[in-house]
């Protein structure tokens, strides 16, 4: 009797899961390719964590996942191997199954960060927050040699503590405290995402001309940036973070780069809510 394989998947986990547009991406990739597979997303709490992991370890159909919050360090350990721009970064977003069970993890978050940046080198750059997707950022802006970083967070000393770590010459500052102009602002941390606390108002210590990153997905368009359009200021959102590290994670996955030529498409899907 033919055995038929089962269809090949990927997923993406966190902690509340449910409001990851992941899925919606990567299935659309899917289906404009035509390619067999899924990609669905899956609630793995903190305690749930290492049982998940062994679980799929031995699903030859999984192909991988993409971590979200609050996992992106926490699996760290629980892997074989290590990618080095992981190893740098210090989180993992992409954890990729080998044939044999092994498990690799790597970090795709920061080139899926300077993606819609392009070739831009900014000066004086502002960062809010030192989590996981902070450590990315700071790690891509080292790598183009940012002249200045303040880094604002709760924990003076964590986010003093990450500069250096990364080699960035700059300051730890309170969140919300005044800080040099900035010609980019970006938001890495949970603050203006649906069911968190908004954050306080940033835009004054932003440079003429500047950008403003806000990287949270839900919603989509955060007060922080609705109202630096307000007052003229070039935003990026977090789809294009998200759809650029998504880009990388999905070759990995399925074995074939995504037709970004159809990014304009997707997004619409995504903003429209649409799912067909």
């Amino acid at each position: 009797m033919s055995h038929t394989p089962a269809q090949p998947y990927a997923e993406v986990i966190g902690d509340p899961i449910i409001q990851s547009k992941s899925p919606a991406i990567h299935g659309f990739w899917l289906d404009e390719l035509g390619l067999d597979g899924r990609y669905d997303h899956c609630h793995v709490t903190m305690d749930g964590l290492p049982t998940y992991l062994e679980l799929r370890r031995a699903d030859a159909a999984w192909r991988g996942c993409n971590v979200t919050m609050p996992h992106k360090q926490a699996v760290l350990p629980l892997l074989d191997t290590i990618e080095p721009i992981a190893q740098r970064i210090g989180a993992v977003n992409t954890i990729v199954r080998a044939a044999d069970g092994t498990l690799s993890g790597t970090n795709t978050d920061a080139p899926g960060f300077m993606e819609p940046l392009g070739a831009t080198r900014f000066e004086t750059v502002t960062v809010i927050g030192a989590g996981g997707a902070a450590r990315a950022v700071l790690a891509a802006l080292a790598d183009v040699g940012t002249s200045w970083v303040s880094l604002q967070n709760r924990s003076l000393e964590k986010a003093q503590a990450l500069l250096a770590e990364f080699g960035l010459p700059g300051h730890a500052f309170a969140l919300g405290e005044q800080v040099p102009p900035a010609d980019l602002l970006v938001n890495t941390s949970a603050l203006g995402m649906t069911g968190q606390p908004p954050l306080p108002h940033l835009l004054d210590d932003v440079a003429d001309g500047a950008v403003v990153y806000d990287i949270v997905t839900s919603p989509l368009d955060t007060e922080l940036l609705r109202e630096a359009r307000e007052r003229g200021f070039v935003t990026v959102d977090g789809l294009a973070m998200l759809i650029g590290q998504a880009d990388h994670a999905f070759a990995r996955f399925f074995g074939t780069k995504p037709p970004r030529v159809e990014d304009a498409r997707l997004r619409e899907r995504i903003v429209s809510g649409r799912r067909e």
